[in-house]
């Protein structure tokens, strides 16, 4: 073996096993392995998971919250402020931007992005350049998928189209669409016929921003419907993901509820935003006002597979973050009232195994013999736990190989008040009997 991770936690019914690594893949999981591995690391009872999948983030946006802070907090600002930023990108700049998302998302047991690189005429193809760039220098750390992303619009905006091809050409994985910036809905009905035809020419998935309004009155931003019969037209089942599609909230039951099953029929994933969609939605209400997230437990109860992601870290649509799935999962089981020990489970699902479905490498994909070792060890001993928690990632792995390590170590002073430091934090240890350790994350850089 090239690595045993001794004493792991992967079921909270079943005994601490063993996992064996050999040549990317993991190749044994067991109790008390008796090979001997060339490196080994004695994980102490602490839980393992397979990585996280982010489905859904924006590299090339990330970090530009002081640049030109919003004041309203609305779509359409948000939009408006990232254009103007957008105009003035500079290659090394996003690459710098782009790597701190990247190191905490490795960091955070990411072992797989989605990006959404913006494709239009105000930055060209600087954000596919920079991911494909990135996609390199990671390889060994984290994949990354890339959409070329017409944040812009098709119809509304000339040259897209050709910027797409372009993209494409350069090494883009999926074809993106945002049907809802358009000026009518056959606009963006043709906007979705142009997604759909140019993922068919080069047989590329389909992944788009939809439906991201608080209510269902404009039916730019009502699409869904249109896209699922268009994924069953084209034979796409499987094959397409939709990004917060928040308007379908506004629905009542019995109008939500055929839609749901279309999407079901469609094999469409959609992969709620919360962070994004929370603190952009309800802007205008005064009263009562909407959560403005996916109708995800409808959804889900409906058999649509639905995923979460970050979105955006730190600029005008979202001015937090740390691209940390796990803050994210905690935040969005508040926002949908999961909080049974089945509904954590569920959200833990949304992270991992339902993301890389929406993403499509689910057969290559888990914690099981034969997978790629993809897979963090977090810092706690039930996995229960891990969303209550939200644990430091003691150690990630990505294709077996060590991709970040994570230590922490915080002391509560009960009575003597001092620094502990060297041999003088050793004697007070011994002399204040109520002092004592308990963990907390401090984060560490990837290891590159």
């Amino acid at each position: 073996m090239d690595m045993i991770i001794r004493r792991v936690r992967i079921d909270d019914e079943k005994p601490l096993v063993d996992i064996g690594i050999r040549d990317g893949r993991i190749a044994a999981i067991e109790e008390g392995i008796e090979a001997k591995g060339a490196e080994e690391i004695d994980a102490e009872g602490r839980v393992a998971l397979p990585g996280f999948i982010e489905p859904h983030l924006h590299l090339d946006k990330a970090f530009l919250h002081r640049r030109m802070p919003a004041r309203l907090g609305t779509l359409d600002e948000a939009i408006r402020v990232t254009g103007i930023l957008k105009a003035k990108q500079e290659r090394k700049d996003v690459l710098e931007r782009s790597r701190r998302v990247l190191d905490m998302a490795i960091s955070s047991g990411t072992t797989l992005i989605r990006a959404h690189p913006d494709v239009d005429p105000i930055q060209n193809l600087i954000g596919v350049e920079t991911a494909i760039e990135l996609r390199e220098e990671y390889r060994d750390l984290i994949d990354l998928q890339i959409v070329a992303f017409p944040q812009e619009g098709i119809l509304k905006t000339p040259g897209v189209v050709e910027l797409m091809e372009k993209a494409i050409e350069l090494g883009a994985d999926v074809v993106g669409g945002c049907p809802y910036n358009e000026i009518s809905w056959d606009d963006t009905k043709k906007h979705i016929d142009t997604v759909f035809a140019m993922a068919m020419k080069h047989d590329l998935s389909v992944d788009m921003h939809a439906d991201f309004s608080d209510d269902a009155t404009d039916q730019r931003f009502m699409s869904a419907e249109y896209i699922a019969r268009k994924t069953i037209e084209t034979g796409y089942q499987g094959r397409v993901a939709l990004g917060h599609v928040t308007s379908p909230a506004a629905l009542e039951p019995e109008k939500l509820k055929p839609l749901i099953a279309l999407l079901q029929e469609a094999d469409i994933a959609i992969i709620t935003l919360p962070a994004t969609d929370l603190y952009l939605g309800g802007r205008k209400d005064v009263v009562n006002q909407r959560r403005g997230v996916t109708p995800v437990r409808a959804l889900r109860a409906g058999g649509v597979n639905v995923a979460y992601s970050s979105n955006n870290v730190r600029n005008a649509f979202t001015p937090f973050g740390k691209a940390d799935p796990l803050v994210i999962g905690n935040m969005l089981a508040h926002l949908i009232q999961f909080g049974t020990p089945d509904h954590q489970a569920e959200i833990l699902k949304m992270s991992t195994t339902d993301a890389a479905r929406a993403v499509g490498i689910n057969k290559d994909y888990g914690l099981a013999v034969g997978k790629p070792a993809d897979l963090m060890i977090l810092d706690t001993q039930v996995v229960a736990d891990a969303l209550l928690d939200i644990p430091a990632r003691s150690w990630v792995f990505k294709r077996g190989r060590i991709a970040a390590v994570t230590k922490h170590e915080t002391r509560i002073c009960r009575t003597c008040g001092h620094a502990h430091e060297g041999a003088h934090h050793h004697a007070h240890e011994k002399a204040h009997s109520r002092f004592r350790e308990i963990p907390s994350s401090r984060w560490l850089p990837a290891l590159r």
